[in-house]
């Protein structure tokens, strides 16, 4: 049990500086300084977090972070500059807190637990560029005060039941390693709307023709569609946010055939068996949704009934997002409503 209880604070103290190390220092540091906590001998090897020296320096540097991380694009900047601080600084807690042992077992103990506080501060660096990408800044505010109650709130956990929070930890960092995946498409979509919006002209792009030419990486897909028979109306790359059967942020694709007014082709770029997927537009509008990186092709039920599809452009390409809005619109049978017998007079 003993043992459990040194791995829970070691390895909660590494969770929570991914997520915020100053401040995991600062209150540590101060609640020994202070006298709030009484350290049992196993933990005499974190009585150094309350020299006033550290306490000087990490609360000098939480109140740089508590500013920085409230200004959109700032926290990210921050968080950048913190993807190699956090988990060094999260290893070296950890070590700390088991005090002396083999050189090898310090190895492996610096290697998990800075792997821990990378996860953590990869979730937190995630979430903060995806929610810069939202207009109003209270989003940053309102996640920047959630995440140190977060940390005061893990410390207080591993100070009165370190089994417990060595498991609720455990379990967070086996549901963000679950959500990976899902998480890195997300964040590769929006590095890369960022790039292109940095590089890109400021003006939108001018009024043409929409490209009929379709890579030939994408061709094995029709075959196996016996699609091969049809002719290309237009091809245009972009990335599914949401198309059913489709994973989140796939870029691809999308594809008009002559031959079929009320359907469109999405095939995925790789990671997807190269399939593609059909989008019936049966009863359903387009419309476009300029939004602050991005240029967005909405599919929706006319009715309100049944699953939108949505993809992204990358911003500037406003007009020929417009251009498939009135190809799509044009095409499209519209849903009438049934006539009305006429009542007697």
């Amino acid at each position: 049990m003993d043992q459990l209880k040194l791995l829970g604070v070691a390895l909660g103290l590494a969770c929570l500086a991914g997520v915020n190390l100053y401040l995991t220092v600062f209150v540590t540091g101060l609640a020994i300084h202070q006298h709030w906590i009484v350290l049992a001998p196993a933990y005499q090897s974190l009585a150094i977090l309350g020299d006033p020296l550290i306490l000087w320096i990490s609360g000098t540097l939480y109140v740089l972070e508590f500013f920085a991380d409230k200004i959109p694009w700032v926290d990210s900047a921050w968080d950048t500059v913190h993807t190699i601080i956090r988990p060094i600084g999260g290893a070296l807690l950890a070590i700390r807190v088991l005090g002396q042992t083999s050189p090898s077992f310090d190895v492996v103990i610096g290697l998990v637990a800075g792997g821990a506080s990378l996860v953590t501060h990869s979730a937190k660096a995630s979430t903060r560029l995806v929610a810069n990408t939202s207009p109003e800044p209270f989003s940053n505010v309102f996640l920047s005060l959630a995440e140190d109650a977060a940390v005061i709130g893990g410390l207080a956990l591993i100070h009165y039941n370190p089994v417990l929070a060595l498991g609720i930890f455990v379990l967070l960092i086996s549901i963000i390693l679950y959500f990976a995946p899902k998480i890195f498409r997300a964040v590769k979509v929006k590095l890369w709307l960022i790039w292109k919006k940095l590089n890109g002209p400021a003006a939108s792009e001018t009024a043409s023709a929409l490209p009929t030419t379709l890579a030939s990486r994408y061709a094995s897909a029709f075959a196996r569609e016996n699609l091969l028979g049809e002719t290309v109306a237009w091809a245009v790359p972009c990335i599914s946010k949401r198309l059913r059967g489709v994973p989140a942020n796939s870029s691809g694709m999308l594809i008009a055939t002559n031959e079929d007014p009320v359907k469109l082709i999405f095939v995925a770029r790789r990671g997807w068996s190269g399939r593609a997927q059909t989008i019936q537009l049966d009863g359903c509008l387009a419309a476009r949704e300029p939004k602050f990186l991005s240029e967005n092709l909405v599919i929706a039920p006319e009715n309100g009934k049944g699953s939108t599809a949505l993809f992204i452009f990358e911003r500037g390409r406003g007009t020929r997002v417009q251009q498939i809005v009135d190809f799509i619109n044009g095409r499209l049978p519209t849903i009438t409503p049934a006539p009305q017998p006429l009542s007697a007079a």
